[in-house]
């Protein structure tokens, strides 16, 4: 059977549903091995997913109501029924939707554990209010294979159901036909996981940039979209050193090459001069902000890039294994603790903890404003930011240098709660697995190993 994390993945999946939640349903793709119609993430994990957060938000509602904070007429337009104000099961969709394919004694031993889930969910300090607030139907998953008929005639608009749809597609095939597709324009070989690590494969590319040239990079084939690619981060590179920012050439592992790393810089490239800001197709891809202050902690988290154009923080702890300019005051004001993946280094993250709160606690107390940056803005500095907060904050967020951490016994429940916290702020965190473990690790006294 397959339980659900009830970790990282709640912050990034409630801040990824408020997205959708307002624009009806949303639709998730993914494959699976040979004989596989549907991976068991889709089968299981998340329907289970859709059943804790729609019992989590009647149990929000229901202590709302009693409390006399919600109002009747509230609740009636929550649930799309005026005829009845109550909140009810029969209302609000709390059972557990599995496709049939699985078997009715796994579906029990999951609903088994439905409530003990959906007890974590609301201690994990999860802004259930919120998701709320933003649902007026439960969720419900629907399936969809290569085998699935759909007549469209007589599929309902969406405003129409009952429930907020979430549609699982998956684009395998149960036999090995489809394996290495040949039929079509292009041919493609299936590899188990090969999407999961988009820093092997993506070259530089990033989902905003992919949205961007969507038409141009799927029309140029498989011959061109490198070369596609490379032109178009390369050109966002020029872009940003231009406007002073952090901008590293991108390398890439080269497979048909004898050379181990292939740079895209020798992209040919419009003179310096005619980079012009009205040119869309050579803006950076800020579609979103890339720096996220922690409540009223004095903690930020951010991107390398944007280090150097900080004017409000009094200091900065960088954790991007390249170093970057930065003009502050005070020399020692700037730390810089290099690190890297957990998937390339194990205990890069854990050894450098340390000095890392030990430099946020010095300027903390201080009262200094304190950026945590990386590359990415994403995982090492969510992390970092992650044990500074559960080192010298206490649990409502205030700075007490270390006396709680002191006092309490760092479970994973509590590291969860303050990593929901961290996400509620910072919306783009994506904390490896990997990486919190070594956190947890030095929460605990243990080793980044044994976490």
């Amino acid at each position: 059977m397959v339980t659900p994390t009830i970790g990282p993945s709640i912050p990034l999946a409630l801040i990824s549903m408020l997205l959708f939640f307002l624009k009806g349903g949303c639709i998730i793709v993914d494959s699976t091995r040979k004989g596989k119609r549907f991976p068991d993430s889709m089968s299981k994990t998340i329907p289970i997913w859709t059943c804790v957060l729609n019992r989590a938000i009647l149990n929000y509602r229901n202590k709302m109501l009693d409390s006399g904070l919600l109002m009747n007429r509230e609740v009636a337009d929550y649930s799309n029924c005026a005829e009845d104000v109550k909140l009810k099961n029969h209302i609000w969709d709390c059972s557990l939707h599995l496709p049939l394919w699985v078997p009715d004694t796994e579906k029990a031993a999951i609903e088994e554990r439905i409530e003990k889930w959906t007890n974590q969910l609301e201690a994990s300090g999860a802004d259930i209010a919120c998701i709320s607030s933003c649902l007026k139907k439960p969720l419900r998953p629907l399936w969809i294979s290569q085998k699935t008929v759909i007549w469209l005639n007589e599929v309902p608009d969406h405003n129409q159901w009952d429930f907020t749809p979430i549609i699982l597609v998956s684009a395998s095939s149960s036999s090995d036909v489809f394996r290495n597709k040949t039929t079509s324009e292009f041919s493609w070989n299936y590899i188990p996981g090969a999407g999961d690590d988009e820093e092997s494969w993506a070259r530089g590319l990033t989902p905003t940039h992919f949205w961007s040239h969507v038409h141009d990079l799927i029309s140029s084939g498989p011959d061109l979209c490198n070369q596609k690619v490379a032109d178009i981060v390369e050109k966002d590179r020029v872009y940003r050193a231009h406007r002073g920012e952090y901008a590293p050439p991108v390398t890439v592992k080269n497979l048909k090459m004898a050379d181990d790393v292939a740079d895209v810089s020798n992209v040919e490239l419009p003179l310096a001069s005619n980079m012009h800001s009205d040119d869309t197709t050579l803006q950076p891809s800020n579609d979103y902000c890339t720096t996220f202050w922690i409540g009223s902690t004095n903690l930020v988290v951010g991107t390398t890039k944007h280090a150097a154009l900080m004017s409000n923080v009094d200091c900065i702890l960088n954790c991007d294994k390249e170093p970057v300019s930065i003009n502050l005051p005070d020399s020692e004001a700037h730390l810089h603790l290099p690190m890297v993946s957990s998937k390339l280094d194990r205990f890069s993250l854990f050894n450098n903890l340390p000095a890392a709160v030990n430099f946020a606690k010095l300027n903390l107390r201080k009262a200094h404003r304190l950026l945590v940056c990386c590359r990415s803005g994403e995982d090492i500095s969510v992390c970092i930011c992650l044990a500074i907060l559960t080192s010298l904050f206490d649990d409502k967020g205030t700075f007490d240098d270390g006396r709680s951490f002191s006092e309490t016994c760092i479970t994973k429940l509590e590291m969860r709660r303050r990593l929901v916290f961290v996400c509620k702020f910072a919306i783009t965190a994506r904390p490896s697995r990997g990486n919190l473990k070594q956190v947890f690790g030095f929460l605990t006294g243990g080793s980044a190993a044994s976490a």
